[in-house]
């Protein structure tokens, strides 16, 4: 919480005192889904990182696998154009082949590798999704209201619903 020490005019006299700046968010999801659990209810204090509420996971679970399965086999792809290169250096290093299939090989790993990478980001995506999917209070305070319960679909967008309006309290 942020403190500031004031000196205070009254009538003309510096009266020194402090004022509190009350913290106040509305808090939401960064992904879309529906509320399946709220944990927390109004006037109930909370800590910094407290769960106050979870989405249904069941989706980004099914996304994380998928994207995970898509790695696994992006990953055998990128072995297996490798050797593929491995080969074709080799023999044209020989002589045996052209540098068109020199070339195509390259190519072909090349592919392998960028696509490679794409699943990666799509993994790690998935998985910040999935943490995502758990309403976590920014810093301690009181939860002033909860319009967001269970059952509720969650939009994210430019302006989505909120789920958790916290406040945080005087020390």
């Amino acid at each position: 919480m942020k403190r500031w020490f004031v000196a205070i005019m009254l009538a003309g006299v510096g009266v020194p005192g402090s004022l509190w700046a009350a913290e106040r968010v509305e808090l939401t999801t960064r992904v879309s889904g529906v509320v399946e659990e709220v944990l927390v209810k109004p006037g109930q204090h909370v800590k910094k990182g407290s769960v106050l509420l979870r989405l249904d996971r069941t989706v980004l679970r099914a996304r994380l696998d998928e994207a995970a399965a898509e790695q696994a086999r992006a990953e055998a792809d990128e072995e297996d154009t490798r050797r593929e290169l491995e080969r074709a250096e080799e023999l044209f290093n020989r002589t045996v082949s052209s540098t068109s299939e020199l070339e195509a090989a390259t190519l072909r790993h090349a592919r392998a590798k960028a696509a490679l990478s794409g699943t990666h980001a799509r993994l790690v995506i998935a998985k910040k999704n999935l943490g995502d999917a758990e309403l976590k209070a920014p810093f301690g305070g009181v939860v002033r209201s909860v319009p967001g319960g269970a059952g509720t679909v969650v939009t994210a967008d430019c302006q989505p619903k909120p789920l958790v309006i916290l406040e945080s309290g005087q020390p």
